[in-house]
């Protein structure tokens, strides 16, 4: 007995496959004292750097992830202006429209030779779609000790997705990349790694 699949449903397969594809990679730096011993313990709060706008709720969202990720490290969560250690936070996210080639080029060539000379001209249309907007964020923690206002770690995560990707999405994306953040926290001082 023989089975077919519909010639509707391949499609819409193909296209949940495409759903699932792997995007680029988080771009992480971190920085830390040489006594790594304070870190990943005790009280902390999540704080917006002087001058930023910690009302919105995108900012709110990023919060409430890099507080997740410190808690997973052994944190325990203080209100904001409490904790023996702060977390400064600092986000940025941009659209921006990568640039396309020109959609037509033109080429000449010539040739001179014994039997005459010929002359070529050749017309290149590139009939590629404009390539989507991107999505660039920028997310930078600094753990600080709150009584000496020393810092013991600092970190700084950047990605870039396409507008139309699942993780353009606050909501999804703000996981992500705190996650890197503090992936095998708390790294090695002065390296940069590639999260994927």
């Amino acid at each position: 007995m023989k089975r077919f699949v519909p010639a509707l449903v391949l499609p819409a397969l193909f296209t949940l496959s495409g759903c699932v594809t792997p995007v680029g990679p988080v771009e992480v730096t971190r920085f830390h004292t040489a006594d790594v011993s304070l870190l990943g313990k005790g009280t902390i709060s999540v704080e917006p750097v002087p001058g930023a706008d910690a009302g919105n709720l995108e900012w709110q969202s990023y919060r409430a992830a890099v507080m997740r990720q410190l808690v997973l490290l052994g944190y325990s969560e203080a209100p904001p202006g409490a904790g023996a250690q702060v977390a400064t936070m600092a986000l940025s996210r941009q659209t921006f429209q990568p640039e396309g080639r020109s959609p037509v080029s033109v080429g000449m060539g010539g040739s001179t030779g014994t039997y005459g000379s010929g002359l070529g001209v050749g017309i290149g249309l590139n009939l590629s779609p404009k390539p989507s907007a991107q999505v660039a964020t920028d997310l930078a923690v600094t753990i600080k000790d709150r009584a000496s206002g020393a810092s013991l770690w600092e970190g700084r995560a950047s990605f870039t997705v396409s507008s139309k990707s699942p993780l353009a999405n606050t909501a999804l994306g703000a996981p992500k990349v705190t996650e890197a953040l503090f992936k095998g926290f708390p790294g090695q001082s002065g390296e940069t790694i590639e999260v994927k």
